[in-house]
């Protein structure tokens, strides 16, 4: 790849675009393997600026501002203050809100502009989607009023509060520990009420937030910091609010190395690897069996994915969280850091690059900057208090698991483990052109054509955003869409394919792995607007396998979007990740569970795997 221009391409798109789907999947996926997304350099420059300057450095200079212990230019008070804790939460929710961290910029789907959240979330008549639209009174429809508009500047001015707001001086604390401050408790309250809110208007605004990791630590902040800095405090209520910081914080570490347990995030690994910027093409080959012949997981994939992924995520926050141990504390930290900075390091699509940065370093202030002698959940003063603590933290990761279809696979702690609610898009000729008519939305394949500094061409743009549909085919469930798709359309090859992801991130403002975000819900109100007709856009949508470690099933469904949910059925996962990305042993086997009334399939492809009623 070039610094200002995106990499080669495999081919002349001019005569990519003319193939059959099938060959466009090979071409892609095994281009891929070496290319990744093969974006411009200088976008990685962009990013790395974002996350170290706007993120790290404001937000620490913002800290400092409004601290008395923490300055900007003494490094050693950055890593002993609890404050930062607070304060670089605060601000990293709001950069999300705003969509400057984990949402910006093309390897989210933002080309141009690389900004998506806050254009759509203060304009009335975009489209937003209630969670309980139906249940809950005051919030039915999908279209944003004024009033979401002033909710949601009410959502910004809540953070923008305790993030200005001077800190207040800890008076009570263990020996051997220097002065602390805290944010106010009272400065969380209008967020932890303006945001649910927004949830309950908008789902979007609130997974946007990142509300799943970031609102406990504010919530936990108002109810353990009032204990510490109100009357009859004592230095064992310091210990316990440190020690509920380091609770939340193993428990999303914990969650997500759960959710890779599995057969998807072997699947996962490789092609985030191939689209590292800093990676030789024989080490990205290594994750691959047989390159380009065989492009399923390799054993360095497997032990990358399981041992140095899922175990380490896994068994190093458990360590953290259990240790007396000083040095055991100070290694287990070391560790998470370069965790983190590996899979930073990698770029990959739609990762939240500020999250990791955040993590990496709370680590070393929590485990480094706090004495594991004292610090610790065995001195913890109340030890009852622990119960409803862990009962919050955890009920989102256990529902989730059980009952995927009804919590986001962020509150579910699944952060890039593979096993995700996905979906892809097929469309008649015109009907993407016909996406622009929603307020704000401009598709993508237009946007890449006025991309600078290198604008692309027509069919150049149309092959880059297919790539996002090799990508999905490298994972576990793109093979199980693509073949519900080979099923039901005969005429796939001249239909325009996008990958779901980045078709919400145009119509939304945000995206982030979550596909309840761009199901039939979703499509029913493009339908409302566009009034498409039977066949012109075709949605093959999957929900996140429930506990993968001992149900081989994941379901499908086929959404028409004038017609509605029209079959559903479930695919073995196992019979996924059997197969390569292009399919070219045809379709997996679909078992089909059932059909709209009076809707008919395609049976049979004469070239593969049929389904089976």
């Amino acid at each position: 790849m070039g610094f200002i221009k995106p990499s080669p391409q495999p081919m002349e798109p001019s005569d990519f675009v003319r193939l059959p789907l099938r060959d466009r999947m090979r071409i892609l996926s095994t281009h891929w393997v070496d290319d990744g997304f093969g974006t411009p350099r200088v976008l990685h420059v962009v990013y790395i600026a974002k996350m170290l300057g706007l993120y790290f450095a404001v937000g620490l200079a913002i800290t400092a501002w409004t601290t008395q212990y923490v300055h900007f230019t003494d490094p050693a008070s950055w890593f002993d203050n609890i404050v930062v804790y607070q304060k670089l939460a605060v601000w990293l929710m709001l950069l999300e809100v705003l969509g400057l961290a984990g949402a910006f910029g093309p390897l989210c789907g933002h080309f141009t502009p690389m900004l998506g959240n806050v254009r759509y979330w203060i304009r009335p008549g975009t489209v937003r989607m209630a969670p309980w639209g139906r249940h809950v009174p005051g919030t039915g429809g999908d279209t944003r009023t004024v009033i979401d508009v002033v909710l949601f500047l009410a959502v910004v001015a809540s953070l923008v509060y305790p993030l200005v707001v001077t800190a207040q001086p800890v008076q009570f604390l263990p020996a051997g520990t220097g002065p602390q401050e805290l944010v106010p408790p009272v400065a969380f309250i209008p967020i932890l009420v303006t945001m649910t809110l927004m949830g309950l208007r908008d789902k979007v605004v609130f997974l946007a937030a990142r509300s799943e990791q970031y609102l406990p630590i504010m919530l936990f902040s108002a109810i353990f910091g009032a204990m510490v800095l109100g009357d009859g405090a004592d230095a064992a209520n310091f210990v316990d609010l440190v020690v509920v910081f380091k609770i939340i914080i193993c428990v999303v570490w914990i969650g997500a190395g759960v959710s890779k347990l599995g057969e998807h995030f072997i699947n996962v690994v490789p092609p985030m690897v191939s689209n590292s910027p800093g990676q030789f093409r024989f080490v990205k080959r290594l994750f691959y069996r047989d390159s380009p012949d065989d492009i399923r997981p390799s054993k360095v994939a497997w032990f990358m994915a399981h041992i140095a992924g899922t175990t380490v995520e896994i068994a190093i926050p458990l360590v953290l969280l259990l240790t007396t141990n000083t040095t055991i504390a100070v290694i287990g930290a070391v560790i998470i850091v370069a965790f983190h900075i590996y899979i930073t390091s990698t770029f990959p699509l739609a990762v939240p690059l500020e999250w990791n940065v955040y993590f990496g370093y709370i680590a070393l202030v929590l485990w480094v900057g706090f004495d594991a002698s004292v610090y610790n959940i065995w001195n913890f003063s109340q030890p009852w208090l622990l119960i409803p603590v862990f009962a919050i933290l955890c009920f989102g990761p256990v529902l989730g698991n059980l009952r995927p279809d009804l919590v986001s696979f962020l509150p579910s702690m699944r952060q890039y483990a593979g096993n995700w609610a996905s979906a892809i898009w097929s469309m008649k000729p015109g009907v993407e052109e016909r996406l622009n008519e929603l307020p704000l939305v401009e598709n993508q394949i237009d946007q890449l054509q006025r991309m600078l500094p290198t604008p692309y061409e027509r069919h150049d743009a149309e092959m880059t955003l297919q790539k996002a549909v090799a990508w999905r085919s490298m994972h576990s469930q793109g093979r199980g869409l693509l073949s519900v798709l080979y099923e039901h359309l005969e005429d796939i090859d001249t239909r325009t394919t996008r990958e779901g992801e980045f078709m919400c991130n145009t119509i939304l403002g945000w995206n982030f792995g979550d596909g309840h975000l761009h199901d039939e819900r979703l499509i029913a109100a493009i339908q409302r607007r566009l009034n498409l007709a039977p066949g012109d856009l075709v949605v093959a949508y999957c929900e996140s396998q429930a506990t993968p470690w001992s149900n081989p099933a994941q379901e499908y469904r086929v959404i028409d979007a004038a017609l509605g949910v029209v079959e559903r059925g479930t695919w073995n996962v196992s019979d996924c990740v059997k197969e390569q990305p292009w399919l070219p042993n045809g379709p997996v086997r679909l078992q089909v569970t059932w059909t709209a009334d009076g809707f008919c399939r395609q049976e049979t492809l004469t070239h593969g795997k049929g389904a089976v009623a």
